[in-house]
């Protein structure tokens, strides 16, 4: 195992040559060195013992592309695509603050049923959404980042036009459900439903810095927007209840830890509160999945969604004494059950989508 990752400083790994720990030592706050880090570690994260590596994923294809969008910003992607049958839907994944798709997320490939088919996971050049990297500024403007997730999800239909007739769905974990959810409320029409796997709606109590020091730090963050100051609590000890699972987090090295920038933190603040806002406006099927004890967002803004969207099907599943990362914190048994639940409610919505359109 490596040592846990501590705030702006990469973990030290028995085991490795000299070569690849000097690569996880460099600035990550440029693309270029992420991707050597990356290439150069993607074996070690994978041979970690996490379950859902383990499950095996015959005739499973795997993409991965980098795209300039319309701003000039390069976008990475990856895709699973099942390589033996045609795929029932497309699920568009948007993954939390300061993950990445290329870690825990490689374990939702083997999850991928006939029922599920295949996920599509796209982040925008902003440094994978949330690692707040390769932007300097950070996260300059959620809303800029969900007009480029659909110009993402644009660029899915014109290289793979047999896709387009497919019901599709939209699965944020964390923040990632905020995006999700901003998306959906750009485009109330385009997607069949989404899944929200504690979403960030609001910003915890526990996690958010005292009022009078927000307000501080929304002034100075006019004049400082890059400046890393924003005080931050340990999120791998509050979001993953298995301490195994919490120190596999040092594996995934590119991913951010280092304190969030001050214009990131304010545009995090505002996106919730507009989203707390609108909830009455959410319309599409749902699926919200919370950990009751959950201290990094507040499962009680899950069920304020549930109660307030006028959405007619919705669904709200708490899980006793789970916390912020349900997918992948908790024990192996919750961890499959999070996943069966949502495979079924995919299932069932695809059928449903599938009949009508005659597919």
């Amino acid at each position: 195992m490596g040592e846990r990752a501590v705030i702006g400083k990469p973990p030290k790994f028995r085991g490795i040559s000299k070569e690849v720990q000097e690569l996880l030592e460099a600035d990550m706050d440029e693309a270029p060195a992420r991707r050597r880090a990356r290439e150069a570690f993607k074996d070690v994260q994978l041979s970690i013992d996490f379950c859902l590596f383990k499950v095996p994923c015959d005739g499973l294809k795997m993409n991965e592309s980098y795209e300039v969008n319309s701003r000039g910003v390069e976008i990475f992607s990856k895709s699973w695509f099942p390589g033996n049958c045609r795929p029932k839907a497309v699920v568009c994944y948007c993954h939390g603050y300061g993950d990445t798709c290329t870690f825990f997320a490689e374990g939702m490939q083997n999850c991928q049923e006939v029922s599920i088919s295949r996920i599509w996971s796209f982040w925008d050049g902003l440094s994978r959404i949330w690692s707040i990297r390769r932007s300097a500024w950070g996260i300059v403007s959620v809303s800029l980042i969900v007009l480029n997730q659909n110009g993402g999800f644009d660029v899915l239909d014109a290289e793979n036009p047999e896709f387009i007739s497919l019901p599709r769905f939209l699965f944020g974990q964390s923040m990632g459900g905020a995006v999700a959810l901003k998306v959906h409320l750009k485009q109330p029409n385009a997607w069949n439903g989404a899944i929200l796997v504690a979403p960030m709606c609001k910003i915890a109590d526990d996690v958010a810095p005292p009022w009078l020091l927000r307000q501080i730090l929304i002034g100075v963050a006019k004049f400082l927007p890059r400046q890393k100051l924003v005080p931050q609590k340990d999120l791998a000890e509050m979001a993953f209840k298995e301490l195994n699972k919490r120190e596999m987090t040092a594996y995934n090295v590119i991913a951010y830890n280092d304190k969030p920038r001050l214009r990131t933190a304010l545009e995090l603040l505002r996106t919730t509160q507009e989203i707390e806002r609108r909830l009455e406006e959410v319309s599409l099927p749902l699926l919200i999945l919370h950990g009751e004890a959950d201290i990094v967002t507040d499962p009680s803004v899950s069920k304020a969604l549930y109660e307030k969207a006028r959405s007619s099907d919705k669904k709200l599943n708490l899980y006793k004494d789970a916390y912020h990362s349900l997918l992948e914190g908790e024990p192996d048994e919750t961890i499959a059950q999070v996943f069966d639940d949502c495979i079924s409610w995919l299932d069932e919505r695809c059928g449903k989508t599938n009949a009508t359109n005659g597919i």
